[in-house]
């Protein structure tokens, strides 16, 4: 696998992100250049070529991610062992995205990447914060059919089809149509999100050449402090939190089975920026490390689109963030929904580069409805810019979750079991 990992597939896999990456800075030196003055908009004038690119991912959104998550729950294979199977995955994955997601609360109470509000927008504007029944209420339903067909409500359609996906998959036979037909419908929308992304480079520049023609040095300074906290945490976090669910999910050795097996799919992660794309690579270490194949084939493929702990990470710094920018508080009362959001927004994340920008949706939804022109630039931002070491925490780390659920579905001398063989 490593041989296929040439320089030539690297850079190709990079290179989309390279040129937004590019586009997003020469738009930032048009701004800087142009500025928004008494006399004049300045580099502001090229705003609507990215609300164009907004507006557009906000019309495919919603049938996205309805036909991914009600198809792969509708095509699953139900039998005893794989429903435990299954059970002990998502438990394990909800577990270890809360715990990434309260990591990165308790260091940006200490570590704040916004220390000025970019601007002052009244409390009106921003809306009040629902009581926290509510907001419970709000996470998992809408009032009605219609409602579930809103940018705003992303959450309560993930539960709609996860529950239309169980219903297909109960159905038998006659379910059977239905469920090829939201896998044609998830292939055919992102292919939809692919067509319309090769207009995104235009759009950032767009966008950015209007940010920092507002903003000037707030943009600059308050994204370098976000990019001094996510990347030595995820580092970190390697070293610390994966030792640690090893030993616990293998036992005695399991520690030094894990690093000798995590190296090829940590590569591969930041190479192709893909879950998807390191799946193969994981199932080869899976086997080579004794691991079950139910068990490999079910966690990592699985984990591809619903183990993200690196995007636990960056949602919460996205939160902080962009509540920074807009001048408005962040503190521990918020602790619960803003976990909430990380570890439930992950279930709608592809797995693929770009991801459709779901989880960026379902963060304007809950907390910046009235703004989401404004939010949701600045969060694809960051986004992009932590998407290599967040992919690799995402999609390495489902290699080490299936250490959890081997545990529980092998018992807890699994790995020494298989290491006598």
């Amino acid at each position: 696998m490593s041989s296929q990992l040439n320089k030539k597939s690297v850079a190709k896999n990079y290179a989309f992100i390279a040129v937004m990456l590019g586009a997003m800075v020469l738009g930032a030196i048009v701004g800087w250049i142009f500025p928004v003055t008494d006399t004049g908009n300045g580099a502001s004038v090229l705003k609507p070529l990215g609300t164009v690119f907004i507006n557009m991912m906000f019309c495919i959104v919603v049938p996205l991610v309805f036909a991914s998550i009600a198809g792969a729950v509708a095509n699953m294979q139900s039998r005893k062992r794989a429903g435990k199977i299954m059970g002990v995955t998502i438990g394990t994955f909800v577990v270890t995205g809360a715990i990434a997601a309260v990591i990165m609360f308790a260091l940006v109470q200490v570590f704040p990447p916004v220390l000025t509000a970019w601007t002052e927008l009244p409390s009106e504007e921003m809306g009040e914060y629902a009581t926290f029944s509510q907001m419970i209420v709000n996470f998992f339903t809408a009032e009605d059919f219609v409602g579930l067909l809103s940018r705003r409500a992303m959450l309560p359609l993930i539960v709609f089809s996860i529950l239309f996906g169980f219903a297909v998959n109960l159905s038998g036979d006659s379910g059977k149509i239905v469920a090829r037909f939201l896998d044609s419908l998830t292939s055919v929308m992102l292919k939809f999100v692919q067509i319309v992304t090769y207009y995104a480079p235009i759009a950032f520049f767009a966008i950015f050449a209007d940010l920092v023609a507002t903003y000037r040095s707030q943009v600059v300074v308050t994204y370098g402090r976000a990019l001094l906290l996510y990347y030595p945490l995820c580092f970190i976090y390697i070293f610390t939190a994966w030792p640690l669910f090893a030993r616990f999910g293998g036992g005695k050795g399991a520690v030094k089975t894990m690093f000798q097996h995590i190296t090829k799919p940590a590569v591969v992660s930041l190479g192709t920026c893909s879950s998807v794309a390191t799946i193969p690579t994981n199932m080869e270490e899976a086997a080579a490390t004794g691991i079950s194949k139910d068990v490999s084939d079910m966690v990592l493929p699985l984990g591809a689109t619903m183990h993200m702990d690196g995007s636990c990470f960056s949602c919460v710094l996205k939160i902080a963030f962009v509540l920074g920018v807009f001048g408005q508080p962040f503190g521990f009362d918020m602790l619960i929904p803003v976990v909430l959001v990380a570890v439930l927004s992950s279930v709608g994340m592809s797995g693929v580069p770009g991801g459709g920008y779901i989880g960026e949706y379902i963060i304007c939804s809950i907390f910046f409805p009235t703004q989401m022109e404004i939010a949701f630039p600045i969060l694809v931002a960051i986004g992009n810019l932590v998407d290599p070491p967040a992919t690799m925490i995402n999609s390495a780390g489902d290699y080490v979750v299936s250490y959890i659920v081997s545990r529980f579905v092998d018992g807890k001398d699994w790995l020494q079991k298989a290491m006598k063989k």
